[in-house]
């Protein structure tokens, strides 16, 4: 227990756990529907498409204009996302993937302009969680409630779009609305994770826990438990191994990357668990 508790004995660290947790919480929450509506790509294309609008906020306001640059981004894709993937004769895959591109390279050519090109690159893409500060926690805490109150409302609704979209759709529900609020709170995880994680690395906060929950277990209760669980593990783990390895064995480890791989290595778990009770069967 001291080999796990004696990182955060740094306020610096404790922030960061606190980030984690709260990250790891919302986004797993939000990573059940995105598996169950084989909404992986779609997530893959949000976190890249806010990239742009990340770039700006820094530019123009420096460190506290990221959430707002990115939020204004956030919403932009996934209106054009949703209105091109259900109107378009192009393919939903098609639309997406230009979307994708077309906005990550504005994003590119813009921190281009930078004189500390690789470094506003790095940070960008792939966050930097042990710098997050107490104004970071409070946004991420507002968004993650907003998250959390928007599935509240509609989650019946979502599942019900989830499961029998032409059932949703004769009952009367506005599926493609429906969408459009789905595309939206992955987008606001995003916006959340992107000082901590960064744009990239988000995207396994926002896919791999809900994974693992459906390798374990059919019920939708069960399967959030699980990605849950999966999630807030593996911020811990992850910020301890980080640590450990950076102070005691003089082996420098990104924090964030290190984080998404002990989740990634906790979704091979449950998968071998899961090959494991088919075996037994």
């Amino acid at each position: 227990m001291r080999y796990l508790l004696e990182p955060f004995g740094s306020p610096f660290m404790q922030r960061a756990l606190a980030e984690a947790l709260l990250l790891g919480a919302v986004a797993a929450v939000v990573s059940v529907f995105v598996v169950l509506r084989r909404l992986s790509f779609v997530a893959d294309v949000l976190t890249h498409t806010v990239f742009p609008g990340v770039v700006i906020g820094f530019v123009v306001a420096g460190t506290s204009g990221i959430v707002w640059g990115a939020s204004v981004f956030a919403v932009l894709s996934t209106v054009l996302i949703t209105v091109l993937a259900g109107r378009s004769r192009v393919t939903e895959d098609a639309s997406m993937a230009i979307v994708l591109t077309g906005f990550f390279a504005v994003g590119v050519v813009l921190v281009s302009r930078q004189t500390s090109f690789t470094s506003d690159l790095t940070a960008f893409l792939f966050g930097r969680i042990l710098t997050v500060d107490r104004q970071q926690l409070v946004v991420t805490a507002v968004i993650g409630a907003a998250v959390l109150l928007l599935l509240g409302l509609l989650g019946k609704e979502l599942l019900f779009r989830a499961f029998d979209p032409a059932g949703a759709e004769a009952r009367g529900y506005r599926v493609l609305a429906l969408d459009l609020v789905l595309n939206l709170v992955v987008a606001l995880v995003v916006v959340a994770a992107v000082r901590a994680v960064g744009t990239v690395l988000v995207i396994a906060l926002l896919v791999v826990p809900g994974a693992a929950g459906r390798l374990l277990s059919d019920r939708l209760a069960g399967i959030t438990l699980i990605a849950v669980g999966t999630a807030l593990l593996a911020g811990w783990l992850g910020l301890v191994a980080s640590w450990q390895a950076s102070v005691n064995h003089g082996l420098r480890l990104a924090s964030g990357a290190t984080v998404v791989l002990v989740l990634v290595l906790l979704y091979g778990v449950a998968a071998a668990i899961a090959t494991a009770r088919k075996v037994r069967a």
